[in-house]
């Protein structure tokens, strides 16, 4: 589901896991001033008839990317949070001609350990959540929004901000839960990353605990055309730390001209 808001050159928000298209708010007006932005729910996200099962709609992680690009129009700008950014990179290795830019926000190109990938999280975080999620979905996702401002100098004000918005919020669907953890752990898109010749910036919290800033460090280097934003201070969500610097930073990247 998406809806859109502005004018300007198009850009699409994609959320990360467990937390709907409503965690972008506190930069949309500022962003749909100059952008046309494509707000985009995940399926099992906006509970929304059409949505069907998440596993039958995207039977798998490229097929889902490619599903975000079916709907959006040429040279838009992928900006994913966490999970969201995943999605973003596998989208434009597929169709980089249909990406004018990438936003990778509090995203790497791998979130689970491997064994020449320490800067990342361990199978039990992942084994935990997943356990739980099926459980107590609305305990786990709680327990998730004070994960994600971890280490943030405003932590306890962003909790609130995200506790707030999950009450008012659906509850995903279960299985959008089970399969967006399922990507998290299997997915690994370091081998792609040289590959990947759109532009990109890459906003990171200095105190990220989810996907360490060690690893976004490496993955920009892997970039071919890259820079990398650090948030001093911020957790896992630079978008609620700093929303104008955030904003800002987005603006002008979507305004840049675009060499050839």
């Amino acid at each position: 589901m998406t809806s859109i808001m502005g004018s300007g050159p198009d850009l699409a928000l994609i959320h990360g896991w467990g937390l709907g298209s409503w965690v972008w708010q506190a930069v949309l007006d500022r962003l749909s001033r100059n952008c046309r932005v494509h707000l985009i729910d995940l399926p099992g996200y906006a509970r929304s008839p059409a949505d069907g099962d998440a596993r039958k709609t995207f039977p798998d992680f490229s097929a889902t990317a490619q599903t975000l690009l079916d709907a959006l129009p040429e040279r838009t700008t992928l900006c994913g949070w966490s999970l969201g950014g995943l999605l973003a990179m596998r989208a434009a290795v597929l169709a980089p001609e249909r990406v004018s830019g990438l936003v990778l926000v509090g995203s790497t190109p791998c979130f689970m350990q491997r064994a020449d990938w320490q800067a990342a999280q361990t199978p039990a975080l992942l084994g935990t959540f997943s356990a739980s999620a099926q459980a107590q979905p609305e305990q786990t996702l709680q327990r998730f929004a004070a994960l994600l401002s971890q280490g943030d100098a405003r932590a306890r004000e962003i909790t609130r901000t995200l506790l707030a918005g999950l009450r008012k919020a659906p509850v995903p669907d279960g299985e959008a839960l089970r399969c967006g953890l399922e990507w998290l752990r299997e997915v690994d898109l370091r081998p792609l990353l040289p590959t990947l010749a759109t532009r990109c910036l890459l906003i990171h919290g200095e105190n990220d605990s989810l996907n360490p800033l060690a690893a976004a460090v490496g993955a920009s280097r892997q970039l071919p055309n890259a820079q990398l934003d650090i948030f001093d201070g911020a957790g896992h969500v630079p978008f609620l730390a700093n929303p104008e610097r955030f904003a800002r930073l987005l603006d002008d990247f979507c305004h840049a001209p675009v060499t050839a």
